[in-house]
């Protein structure tokens, strides 16, 4: 059975602000609504790594608790990215994206995205890990990306799909469009398993 069939019993909500997430579901042929909650993304200091997205993950789905009618099916999803036994958020402005960027520049670095899927009856939360490594990035490049980009919205400061992803990647082991936000494969696959 395709997975579209599968998914007309429900009324599917994608609960993110993320245009990339939004693009890449509708790329699965999925037809969503776009709903959300101001979630504050405060994490346990304990959690490492995965940990840290799944928590995330699944406290934006259980904000939709009061909203689940039998028929819904929440989507949330939470990327980090982590380096050096430290995650790396969203930056908070120009100087703390440098920041980040500095460290990611020459190094490899771990992407993970996790997912929640949610209903009134079932949750599952799975994730996917990516491996990106970092050619060595001038204080020009740096400032440059930053200044044109503006990448504020997205975890490690960097989008793969924009132009720091195209002079930076050296190389990627595992999804593409997990570094995106959105590991599609896996995601199709926990639906049709869902």
């Amino acid at each position: 059975m395709m997975l579209s069939e599968k998914l007309k019993k429900y009324n599917i909500i994608l609960a993110s602000q993320s245009p990339r997430r939004q693009m890449l579901l509708k790329g699965l042929d999925i037809n969503y609504t776009l709903k959300l909650k101001d979630v504050n993304e405060d994490f346990p200091r304990h959690l490492k790594r995965e940990e840290i997205a799944l928590y995330l993950a699944e406290k934006k789905a259980n904000a939709f608790n009061n909203d689940l009618l039998d028929d819904t099916l929440i989507i949330t999803a939470d990327t980090i990215v982590w380096i050096n036994n430290q995650v790396l958020g969203k930056p908070k402005d120009f100087n703390d994206a440098v920041r980040i960027l500095k460290i990611l520049s020459g190094h490899e670095h771990e992407v993970i995205t996790a997912i929640c899927l949610k209903t009134k009856l079932k949750t599952t939360s799975f994730f996917s890990l990516t491996k990106v490594a970092f050619k060595e990035l001038s204080e020009e490049e740096i400032h440059y990306y930053i200044n044109n980009y503006k990448p504020y919205d997205k975890a490690g400061a960097y989008g793969a799909q924009e132009w720091i992803g195209y002079v930076a990647i050296k190389h990627i082991e595992g999804s593409y469009f997990n570094v995106m936000g959105l590991p599609t494969r896996l995601l199709y696959d926990e639906l049709l398993k869902f």
